[in-house]
This record gives C-alpha cells, sequence and structure tokens, in this order.
C-alpha cells in the first residue's frame, strides 16, 4: 500500500539502488535541515541577547561581506579535491566551530550568563555569520553533489522524496534543539550538541558513497556527450553568472523572493522579540514556528505538492510562489499589527518555498556544466540568498528612522506602504524571470542538450 502511495505521488523508482540512493539522500538532507532548522531559532536569540535585535539589519549586511572570500575559497576547494572531500572538510569545520561556540557562550563574561545587550560582544556577530554560511555552504554543496548525479526523470521521483524527509527535519530539528524543552536556561549545551551532529553528517556522505552502486552515480548528459569546461579561476562562478542569462534568472528568482521574505521576517521577529524578550522564551517561539513552517511543508510534500511539475510543467512550479508572495504582501498591508497574522504569513511563505520552490531551483541546475553546478550555484546561493538579505536588511534599516521623524504610527504605516508598493514591482520582474528560465529548461531537457 505504501508503494502505490509512494508511486502516486512521485512516480515510479526503477530499481532498488535508485530507491537506497534517494533514501540515504533524504536521510543525510533531512538531518542537515533539522540541524540549520535547529540553529536558526537560537541564530537569532543568541543574537539579540548578546548584541542586540536592532542590529540584526547589519548582521545580514556582515554575512554578505563575510560571503564573498567564502566563495571565493569554496570554489578553489571544489577545483583541487574531490567534490565528497570538500562536503567532509565543510562538516568538519562546521561541527569543531560549533563546539567552540559552545564552550564561549558558557562562558560567565563572554556568553549568555552576561545579559547585558552590547554591539561590541564579537561573539553574538561571529555566531550570527556562522549560522548564516552554514545554510548557504552546506546547503548549496549537498544539492550541487546530488544534482551531479542525478538525471532529470530520476530527479522527479527523488527529488520531492529528499524534500520530505528535508521538511521532516525541518519540524524535529527545531522540536527536540530547544532549551526549554530540557529544562535549560539557555541554548549554550543544545549548540554543543549541533557541533556533534555536523560531525554525523559528514560520516553519512561518507557512507553513501560507499555503499551506493557506481550506476547510480552518473547524472545528466547532453546528446552530443560534450560538457563545456572553463579554466579555473577565483571568480568563475561569478563570471558565469554575470554571463549566463540562464543563471543570472535563477539568481533573479531566489533574489526577490529572499529580499521580500527579509522585510516580513525583520516585521515578524521585531515583534516577538518585544513579546517575549528572554533569550530562552525568544527561541522557544521561534522554535515553535519553525515547527510549523515544518509541518506544513511536509503535508504539501506528501499530498504531492510535486504533482504540479509532473503534470503543469516547470513554469507552472515556478510562477505559484510569486503568486503566493503577493497575496501574503497584500495581507500584511492590510493587517500590520496582527502578530498571529504575521507568523502565519511567515509560516506559509517558508513552507511553499521549501515543498515546492526549493526543489524545483534545484532542477534547473541539472542540465548545467560541472563549473555552473558547483561555483555558479555556490556564488547564486551566497549572494541570491545572503545578497537580498542585505538588501532587504538596507530597507528594514529606514524603518526605525521614519519612525523617529514621523511618530511610530505614522512612521510604521509608511514603511509598510513602500515596501509593500517595492516588493510589487520585484514580484512582477520576478514573474519574468521564472518564465524564463523555465522555457530554457524545458528546451534543453526536451533537446537532451546543456543549458551552460
Amino acid at each position: 500500500m505504501l508503494k502505490r502511495i509512494a508511486t502516486a505521488l512521485w512516480g515510479k523508482f526503477e530499481s532498488s539502488d535508485e530507491i537506497k540512493k534517494f533514501g540515504l539522500l533524504a536521510l543525510i538532507f533531512g538531518l542537515i535541515i533539522a540541524v540549520y532548522w535547529g540553529m536558526r531559532p537560537i541564530k537569532d536569540s543568541i543574537f539579540g541577547a548578546i548584541v542586540g535585535f536592532d542590529y540584526q539589519p547589519l548582521a545580514k549586511m556582515l554575512s554578505l561581506c563575510v560571503a564573498t572570500p567564502l566563495v571565493i575559497l569554496y570554489g578553489k576547494l571544489i577545483d583541487r579535491f574531490p567534490r565528497q572531500n570538500v562536503f567532509y572538510g565543510l562538516t568538519a569545520f562546521y561541527g569543531v566551530a560549533a563546539l567552540a561556540f559552545a564552550a564561549g557562550f558558557m562562558h560567565p563574561t563572554i556568553g549568555l550568563s552576561n545579559v547585558v545587550e552590547d554591539p561590541s560582544r564579537w561573539i553574538g556577530w561571529a555566531w550570527y555569520v556562522y549560522v548564516e554560511s552554514f545554510g548557504s555552504l552546506i546547503v548549496a554543496l549537498f544539492w550541487a553533489f546530488t544534482t551531479d548525479i542525478t538525471d532529470t526523470q530520476s530527479a522527479q521521483r527523488g527529488f520531492p522524496l529528499i524534500a520530505l524527509f528535508g521538511q521532516m527535519g525541518n519540524i524535529f530539528g527545531p522540536y527536540l534543539l530547544q532549551a526549554k524543552r530540557y529544562g535549560l536556561g539557555n541554548s549554550a549545551p543544545i549548540v554543543a550538541v549541533i557541533g556533534v551532529l555536523i560531525f554525523v553528517i559528514g560520516l553519512l556522505l561518507w557512507v553513501f558513497t560507499k555503499i551506493i552502486p557506481a550506476a547510480q552515480m552518473s547524472g545528466y548528459h547532453a546528446a552530443d556527450g560534450e560538457e563545456k569546461h572553463s579554466e579555473p579561476g577565483l571568480f568563475e562562478g561569478l563570471r558565469l553568472l554575470l554571463t549566463q542569462g540562464y543563471l543570472f534568472g535563477i539568481f533573479l528568482v531566489i533574489f526577490f523572493y529572499e529580499v521580500i521574505l527579509t522585510i516580513f521576517d525583520f516585521h515578524f521577529k521585531s515583534a516577538v522579540k518585544a513579546i517575549y524578550p528572554a533569550e530562552a522564551d525568544n527561541a522557544a517561539y521561534l522554535s515553535d514556528y519553525a515547527v510549523w513552517v515544518g509541518i506544513v511543508a511536509t503535508a504539501c510534500v506528501f499530498f504531492g505538492i510535486n504533482n504540479i511539475q509532473r503534470h503543469l510543467g516547470m513554469r507552472a512550479s515556478l510562477i505559484l510562489l510569486p503568486l503566493l508572495i503577493a497575496t501574503a504582501v497584500g495581507t500584511l498591508w492590510l493587517y500590520p499589527t496582527a502578530i498571529n497574522v504575521a507568523f502565519w504569513i511567515m509560516v506559509l511563505s517558508k513552507a511553499i518555498n521549501y515543498a515546492l520552490n526549493q526543489p524545483t531551483l534545484k532542477q534547473l541546475y541539472i542540465p548545467t556544466t560541472k563549473d555552473a553546478k558547483y561555483k555558479a550555484q555556490a556564488w547564486i546561493e551566497m549572494f541570491g540568498s545572503r545578497g537580498s538579505k542585505a538588501a532587504g536588511s538596507t530597507i528594514n534599516s529606514f524603518k526605525k528612522p521614519l519612525e523617529l521623524s514621523m511618530g511610530k504610527v505614522a512612521g510604521g504605516s509608511t514603511f509598510i506602504a513602500v515596501t509593500t508598493l517595492s516588493s510589487g514591482v520585484m514580484i512582477l520582474v520576478w514573474l519574468f524571470a521564472a518564465v524564463y528560465v523555465a522555457k530554457r529548461y524545458t528546451h534543453a531537457v526536451n533537446n537532451k542538450q546543456v543549458v551552460c
């Protein structure tokens, strides 16, 4: 019965080896997302407790500055070492760093026992950048590795399964990795547990490479068997992004979503911080929010939201999210002060993105070269995500000056009106970019070509 349900929702797998392949990949991705979504609530709660939440827009801008050398280093590692070795190295680094942060947060002076918010406390800034970079590099490398060993037909069967496990991680990560659930005074011990789990992620990928047959490690190939190669370079991924319209279109799809969500996110979390000022209470509320994102996203995947792409095509999959975000923008404009409205806007916007949009976007890299999969994707993930968050944070930074000059109510209303109008313009451009990349993808796959 379960097999019939899975076949109806995701299609028929070709062999037991294919099931084993995607089952293990799904387990690895589920743990990655569990760790990442476990860190996200405490990223904000710890930063707010140590530095002060008003500095969050600056922290997002700092993350963008740090992103450039990280992506350059990542590109050099991909040039010099096998892809799985890069994964092992990154998980080792992030695991050790998490344990170091845990020790710092337990320190009586620089850690969470010191309840005085101060922007000069460097550990809060470093923690914020650490979590942001983990979400970009580890997730991007996992998907680059996965798309490199998967063809388009297999992806339609296997990627929804990976997405389903990702959403389960989205539920259980923030649910279990929560200080108040264990009666802890703050989140420092949880950070230590996260460090151990990151080491487990690297171990699972090592197991994957040892037990999956070579036949399952082959990906998409053009009909003529040729693939475009380029000379190694520090900025090769950036060059591809800026010169290939297809890759730039993917960048725009990610960029505009993240800009608008960053505006939503700041509005929502500022309200949460005002209601729950204590670090553990703040983390608990944001963890509940993260759990609901996972529940809704899991329900979407389980009930076959991926069938939109299977039956209606890539274009329908890519234009659904901007239409939903447009509805969310209008709703927030009508109910700007209701925290429950903001809560569900964030839940639905994140859930649909993770359940449908993210797996769809990853499939766009399948008919591309290795440089596009690894190097360009890293630049897109870092600057499409981090750059957009910096752009959204720049917009958010105008809220306080408006409130000071016009008054809290009038300034807040003006800010909402301006962001609503600008979001509408961004959604229009987003729709055009989505239609363009969907057309290029469909043409390449139908003709068994490489896009770039």
